[in-house]
C-alpha cells in the first residue's frame, strides 16, 4: 500500500512574535514617507477616486502652531487657481 501524504506533521508557526525588529520597520516608513514613490501613490489613488488628503507645509509662515496643513487632494492634483496651489515639490 502507498504512504499517506505527511502534510500533518509540517510545522506551521504560531505568529506570535515579530521577525522583523521595531526599529528596521520604523526606519523604512520613514524612508517612504520621505520618498517621491508616496507622492506617486496618491496621486494614483486619487486619480482612481479615492478621497486623498496630502500634508504639506503651511504657507502661512506666520501661523507657528500649525507647522504642516492638511490639503484635500482636489485642491493639490487639479488647481483651479495657480495662486493658490501649493507647490508640490517644496515638500
Amino acid at each position: 500500500m502507498a504512504k499517506k501524504n505527511s502534510t500533518k506533521v509540517k510545522y506551521v508557526s504560531k505568529g506570535q512574535r515579530r521577525s522583523v525588529s521595531a526599529a528596521t520597520r520604523n526606519a523604512r516608513r520613514r524612508d517612504y514617507l520621505a520618498s517621491a514613490d508616496r507622492l506617486l501613490a496618491q496621486q494614483a489613488a486619487f486619480y482612481r477616486g479615492k478621497n486623498v488628503v496630502l500634508t504639506i507645509e503651511n504657507p502661512n509662515k506666520h501661523d507657528t502652531a500649525r507647522r504642516f496643513i492638511r490639503v484635500n487632494g482636489a485642491d493639490f492634483f487639479l488647481p483651479r487657481n495657480k495662486d493658490k496651489h501649493p507647490n508640490m515639490f517644496s515638500m
